[in-house]
């Protein structure tokens, strides 16, 4: 018996109905969302969305909600079968202030799937992409020392002003996305704990068919085995500084303390 696979039909759009997304994986960035996206996506009961990151409740928001429905399966996509559902993973939407406002009241009723890394493996693996992306040409040590400079004031003009959206924000954020404490409180302004599934990404990274069963069972979706759980967007392998990842262990330390208390569980960062 599927529990949650009555679909959603949206409002009408162009004599066509779309399917209101279920889900959405909301982040965060580098966590492994690439690849539970492609894994779910290859659900039979579950169809894609126009494309993984629709980014409409971040810096999309102003294109407005039909726009937003215009990137999900129309009618003709899933015909009479009534047992599918669709969604989206915008990692940004964890992070930026007002996402969760704006999903509420798009969304009131979605299910939420959060990733979480160690946050010094996360700022690392987001500053090695960022440099194989060449947006940033600083070395790691200075990039995170240059980080409060970068960032100054962006969050509060962002907060006072919504057509606001910060480069420096988006881009060079490596400490600030790891404050997953403050990025989570947040979202439980708008949305109880039962609608959310936080998932620890070492988890994930270590044994992918059991996280991907996980959250099958949150979504409602029946058991599917996939022939290959391959990693997408990872990242190239180097480590980090010893120095360095000591100043990182110590940076976070309070933060993911916090964020043991809010959540009940230790993920022993």
């Amino acid at each position: 018996m599927l529990r949650f696979l009555k679909r959603k039909i949206s409002a009408q759009l162009n004599g066509e109905f779309f399917l209101e997304p279920s889900f959405l994986i909301i982040g965060g960035q580098k966590c492994g969302t690439t690849s539970l996206y492609n894994y779910l996506i290859q659900h039979p009961n579950l169809i894609a969305a126009s494309k993984k990151e629709i980014h409409f409740f971040s810096t999309n928001y102003d294109k407005g909600d039909e726009w937003y429905k215009s990137h999900f399966p129309r009618t003709k996509a899933f015909g009479n079968k009534t047992d599918v559902i669709t969604g989206e993973a915008t990692p940004y939407y964890i992070f930026h202030p007002h996402s969760p406002a704006r999903v509420s009241k798009t969304l009131p009723h979605v299910k939420i799937i959060v990733m979480l890394r160690d946050p010094v493996e996360r700022a690392f693996s987001h500053y090695k992409h960022h440099v194989k992306l060449k947006v940033e040409p600083l070395t790691f040590a200075n990039a995170i020392k240059a980080e409060p400079e970068r960032l100054m004031d962006e969050l509060d003009k962002m907060v006072r002003d919504e057509s606001y959206d910060s480069y420096n924000l988006q881009m060079y954020s490596y400490l600030a996305r790891g404050v997953y404490v403050d990025q989570l409180k947040r979202w439980l302004d708008y949305y109880p704990k039962e609608q959310f599934l936080i998932l620890q990404s070492e988890d994930f990274f270590r044994d992918p068919a059991g996280t991907f069963m996980k959250t099958l069972q949150f979504l409602g979706l029946p058991e599917f085995k996939l022939m290959s759980y391959k990693k997408f967007n990872a990242s190239q392998v180097s480590s980090i500084d010893q120095s360095m990842r000591e100043y990182l262990t110590n940076y976070f330390r309070p933060y993911n303390e916090d964020l043991y208390e809010l959540l009940g569980s230790d993920f022993d960062w």
